[in-house]
């Protein structure tokens, strides 16, 4: 099982896409790496840190997509940048997913044109993995789609529902509706409409969850047009930055707080891991014909490592199978 990897997306590359890889190779058992990037400065970061690159496969591309760029670009001028060619050699076959930490505009366009979209899909959604008091929820769309039509987000939710089930293992997952309510007749026009198509879907729809309730385990899929969702995403990673630096700082005030701190470092390690998003990996682009994992960019070595391994679980538990077959 191949995983095709953008060596230059993301804040910290290559360097720390080289590391995550190396990492990954001595985890996960039966994973082959595509590096596509320049490959003399792939070998230079690699040889200046020690690391082997003999198991990794490695593709030239020289040009790296600058996130400041507009994502329609990468089917134009970018054509030739690392995450345009390691997107095509997807399509081509020669790989089984695609990891990339680059622009995520640009990997939505690029992802669309070169290895398409599922057929009878509308739209691909970003679809990040946040934690939850209960364990963790899927936030599809997470800000791929700004403007969304309800047989979209019905969509989303079957999408959303299979992936968290297959990867996740929960049965029957939960899906909620994004809104500002609990009750079936709040919202706008398009979550209406959404509700009345998802109440019809062949999925555990549970109706609209309010987003106060999202981070306490009220569904396990949150089903979002881009806006309310990328709204939604950057309250929770703001939220939890900031309790952390409020625990931080409360544990260090004094040398009485510290010893408390000292007791509690087991049971601190833990909830920071939880909060973490590298833990989780990434965000699969859903919709999209093939895996494509989108990882956060200001990821280290243990985020790209885990996207890996969700980039793997992604093929072997044959996600994209299992949505044709529901569709």
């Amino acid at each position: 099982m191949r995983v095709i990897v953008d060596a230059f997306g993301g804040d910290d590359a290559p360097l720390a896409v080289l590391q995550g890889c190396e990492l990954a190779l001595k985890e996960y058992d039966g994973v082959e790496l595509t590096l596509v990037g320049n490959i003399p400065t792939i070998k230079k970061v690699a040889s200046e840190h020690q690391i082997d690159l003999s198991q990794m496969e490695l593709i030239q591309a020289d040009d790296i997509f600058d996130i400041h760029t507009d994502p329609v670009e990468i089917r134009r001028s970018m054509s030739n940048s690392s995450m345009a060619v390691g997107l095509k050699e997807l399509a081509a076959g020669n790989g089984d997913a695609f990891l990339s930490a680059g622009s995520t505009g640009a990997l939505l366009v690029g992802a669309t044109a070169f290895v398409k979209r599922i057929k009878g899909v509308k739209r691909a959604a970003l679809a990040p993995i946040m934690p939850s008091a209960t364990g963790c929820f899927m936030l599809i769309d997470g800000g791929a789609n700004l403007d969304c039509r309800p047989e979209m987000l019905q969509q989303f939710g079957l999408m959303g529902s299979i992936y968290i089930n297959k990867i996740m293992e929960v049965p029957s997952p939960r899906v909620g509706l994004a809104n500002i309510g609990a009750e079936e007749t709040k919202g706008g026009e398009l979550q209406l409409e959404a509700y009345q198509l998802l109440k019809q879907s062949n999925i555990n729809f549970i109706g609209n969850v309010e987003a106060r309730d999202i981070p306490l385990g009220a569904c396990d899929v949150v089903v979002a047009d881009g806006f309310a969702g990328n709204m939604i995403l950057k309250s929770v990673e703001g939220m939890g930055a900031l309790m952390i630096k409020e625990l931080k700082d409360m544990f260090f005030a004094s040398t009485k707080t510290k010893i408390a701190a000292l007791l509690l470092k087991g049971q601190l390690k833990q909830f920071k891991k939880r909060m973490d998003y590298t833990e989780y990996g990434g965000a699969p682009l859903m919709g999209i014909a093939k895996p494509v994992i989108k990882a956060h960019g200001s990821s280290n070595p243990n985020a790209f490592k885990n996207a890996i391994r969700q980039a793997k679980e992604f093929v072997q538990k044959e996600v994209i199978h299992e949505i044709i077959a529901n569709l």
